[in-house]
């Protein structure tokens, strides 16, 4: 049924129906001409309940970050009562637009969340944008560790695309040294 019909269905306005379906909480896709559909119970399979794990770091220094991320997943997700559908541990830069997992995650339909520690585990630069994306299919990211602070956020964003150029201009290593010194100077 349409969201619209939907929202008659449950006595709620559409602007309320809207931020359900915004939020995940409905479930139903949306067709190519904009129009949202709501699944019945018996149209679509459940997935609501299902998650996807995604952990990542930039270098294999990092390995056992690696494992102690996905440990806290876990955890996480077994304390919401979420179904775990599967578990992706990837090893590269966030800045990095062809990542194999990731892109894996994306195409996939049997699952209603993608759960991360941190956005900046899922990506960089984009967050907004891969967040929109599934949306639009009911599915939803859950960030575990929400960064609170304004400044740390743009701080961040500041930090990631001085290493971006960086990378891009003197190399990784180069880059890296060059990134500490800023990140030095800009807490001073």
């Amino acid at each position: 049924m349409k969201l619209s019909d939907y929202a008659k269905q449950n006595s709620v306005t559409y602007k309320t129906a809207y931020k359900h379906w915004k939020k995940g909480l409905i479930r139903g896709k949306i067709l190519p001409t904009g129009t949202i559909v709501v699944f019945d119970d018996y149209d679509s399979p459940d997935y609501s309940n299902k998650v996807i794990l995604y952990a990542r770091v930039s270098s294999s220094e990092n390995k056992s970050n690696l494992e102690s991320q996905l440990k806290k997943l876990q955890d996480y997700s077994s304390a919401k009562g979420y179904i775990i559908v599967k578990e992706y541990k990837e090893i590269g830069s966030g800045i990095n637009d062809k990542r194999k997992m990731l892109e894996d995650i994306l195409k996939k339909d049997d699952y209603s969340k993608i759960v991360v520690e941190h956005k900046d585990r899922l990506t960089r630069f984009g967050y907004n944008y891969i967040a929109t994306l599934l949306n639009k299919t009911g599915k939803v990211i859950e960030v575990i560790n929400e960064t609170n602070s304004k400044n740390e956020d743009l701080m961040q964003d500041f930090i990631s695309i001085i290493t971006s150029f960086c990378a891009r201009i003197y190399g990784l290593h180069r880059c890296k040294r060059k990134t500490e010194k800023i990140i030095k100077e800009l807490k001073k």
